[in-house]
């Protein structure tokens, strides 16, 4: 039998840290987001150096370079809208996922250095971040969970 006192040394962290890992997922969920929409918004606002990047630095596997170019645009401008209002944030985050690592293969010759460039840190802690949405959702301060609450009432 466990005693009160390993008993509260227990539940005390855990309760403090279920309030506080939605927090924590919503503030993810902004920032991953916002790192993606800015670069969404740098393509979008000069197109034309966008496709031309497109066509002679970035080496995309599998598509055409205008074709990349939208996709991937897309990608950076549509699921970190998701992220933020917490829709189908798994999605979202395998969607992101896909095109960060679309990215760090497409520049890998740009870099010299390889993995080790500066560069490729972010695109891994933004990769883990949101392994971490993919695997454990939202959290509380989402639709999806409003949602699922919803839907659990009505049946």
């Amino acid at each position: 039998m466990i005693d009160k006192a390993t008993q509260w040394l227990v539940e005390r962290p855990a309760t403090l840290f279920n309030y506080v890992q939605d927090i924590f997922a919503l503030a993810i969920r902004l920032y991953v987001g916002w790192q993606f929409f800015k670069a969404g918004q740098l393509k979008i606002g000069s197109w034309s150096n966008t496709l031309q990047q497109f066509q002679f630095d970035f080496q995309v596997p599998l598509l055409p370079p205008y074709p990349a170019a939208v996709l991937g645009t897309f990608g950076e401008l549509f699921f970190p809208l998701l992220l933020w209002i917490g829709l189908t944030t798994r999605l979202a985050s395998i969607g992101l996922q896909i095109v960060n690592v679309v990215a760090v293969i497409s520049v890998l010759y740009l870099f010299p250095n390889g993995l080790s460039d500066p560069a490729f840190g972010d695109h891994f802690l933004w990769g883990l971040m949101m392994l971490g949405l993919t695997f454990y959702g939202g959290g509380r301060i989402s639709l999806d969970y409003l949602l699922l609450r919803r839907r659990q009432r009505v049946f």
